[in-house]
């Protein structure tokens, strides 16, 4: 299971291991999530506490966006979060809603694709 970078650093203590989106990158640098700007933040940022007023809301993800901003692994992190797929948070500067969308575009645009590879080819007149 890939631990999120969300976690306190003694949370995710625990070595990476194969998670349902595949092995954890590693590099030179280790796991992606090492590298994670918001593992120095609080966790709290980033996820909703129950019953949270729309405001507070908005301006709690507006902050954990502006964490995300400066990530160096931000692409990592929002591609984690789209392949697993992460229901709840903010990952990769993108709310759930946000990830819901992304998600659906790209099966409308593989759908368009597939589409347009087994449409019959009509040959130029000329």
């Amino acid at each position: 299971m890939l631990y999120p970078p969300h976690q306190p650093l003694q949370a995710a203590a625990i070595p990476p291991q194969r998670g349902p989106a595949g092995p954890a990158r590693e590099d030179e640098s280790g796991p992606w999530h090492t590298e994670a700007v918001c593992r120095r933040d609080e966790a709290g940022l980033f996820f909703a506490p129950s019953k949270e007023p729309t405001a507070a809301r908005l301006s709690r993800e507006e902050a954990a966006k502006r964490v995300c901003a400066r990530c160096p692994v931000v692409i990592e992190c929002r591609e984690h979060a789209l392949l697993q797929p992460e229901p709840y948070g903010v990952w990769g500067g993108l709310t759930a809603a946000e990830r819901r969308v992304v998600l659906a575009r790209r099966r409308r645009r593989e759908m368009e694709l597939k589409k347009a590879a087994s449409a019959p080819r009509i040959a130029a007149a000329g």
